[in-house]
């Protein structure tokens, strides 16, 4: 197969996606790489129908790889992720109005155009966690206290564009990261970007059903093949708090080899059905990874009628 990896400067020499690359080119596929950050594209020639069976995003999220990936959709190509879900989950404000609205547990979420419209906020709500709406890798990323706490930031937010701002969860201070690569869920923990002096070693861990079924729904939910869920253990339950497209997959055993192999998989789904193609995921084993290999086509979660109902809790802990 012809391949086509959009591949951002900040991962040019990162091993999520360089390993995959590697991986297929030894198999005997043929890998082209696109830098859109640090090339001149000519968007007219960059994009032509046939030329490649598959256009894969690897971008920052405010990177400008995603342009080049719609269109690269618009010309009936297919792309891993879906273009337009990756569009919904890299602006977090339109990502929790989408999970919220299918029955997904996130936190209610404010979105303001400037810092200083957060003080709206009623106090009761804090402390908040707020963000820029299109961070990533845990960017900008502040617990505030209290409005007065919000006052004094305004200036170091000002910079960051359209921001987020949610209730803080009571947590341990650990995050539980879910890994969908194959049809296959993996958990790790790893500590939070807002308890940095906690003293956290990142490990693969099991799943319990109830998170199992959470990260298994957000990928039918937001139209995703490849992607991560930050999952925080909150007092009410299990919490989404971000979901990435394309993640790092640390942890992850054999991790450029599943990912090559999804994506080839996607890509002839793809090919074969015209149709965005989502892994589904059966529940979880007791000890182990949540396995479900099949692909089906599915349509883009915009044009899904019915809410999701996110599954009770089974009763096993992670």
């Amino acid at each position: 197969m012809r391949l086509c990896f959009l591949v951002e400067e900040h991962y040019r020499h990162d091993g999520m996606p360089i390993e995959v690359i590697r991986q297929l080119t030894s198999w005997g596929h043929q890998v082209d790489v696109l830098r859109p950050g640090g090339s001149l594209l000519c968007m007219t020639e960059a994009v032509r129908a046939g030329t490649h069976d598959a256009w894969v995003l690897k971008t920052v999220s405010g990177g400008p790889g995603l342009t080049l990936l719609e269109a690269a959709a618009a010309a009936g190509m297919t792309t891993v992720n879906d273009a337009r879900s990756i569009r919904g989950v890299r602006d977090k404000a339109l990502a929790a109005a989408i999970g919220r609205s299918r029955g997904l547990p996130l936190p209610p979420t404010y979105a303001a155009a400037r810092p200083e419209l957060l003080a709206e906020i009623p106090a009761s709500e804090y402390p908040l966690v707020i963000k820029p709406a299109d961070g990533s890798s845990g960017r900008a990323v502040h617990r505030v206290s209290s409005p007065d706490r919000l006052a004094a930031m305004v200036p170091e937010l000002a910079s960051e564009g359209m921001l987020i701002a949610q209730p803080y969860v009571s947590n341990s201070g650990i995050d539980v990261k879910v890994y969908c690569v194959g049809g296959e869920l993996y958990a790790t923990e790893r500590r939070s970007p807002l308890h940095p002096g906690l003293s956290v070693r990142e490990r693969r861990v099991s799943l319990s059903a109830e998170v199992a079924a959470i990260a298994a729904q957000v990928g039918v939910v937001y139209g995703l093949d490849l992607y991560g869920v930050d999952v925080l253990l909150g007092p009410d339950g299990p919490v989404v708090v971000d979901v990435n497209d394309f993640p790092s997959f640390r942890q992850v055993p054999d991790a450029a080899g599943r990912v090559a192999r999804a994506v080839l998989e996607l890509a002839r789904a793809g090919q074969a059905s015209g149709a965005a193609v989502l892994p589904s995921a059966r529940p979880p084993e007791r000890h182990g990874e949540v396995r479900g290999p099949s692909l089906t086509p599915r349509p883009h979660p915009a044009q899904i009628p019915t809410p999701v109902q996110v599954p009770a809790a089974a009763g096993e802990s992670i």
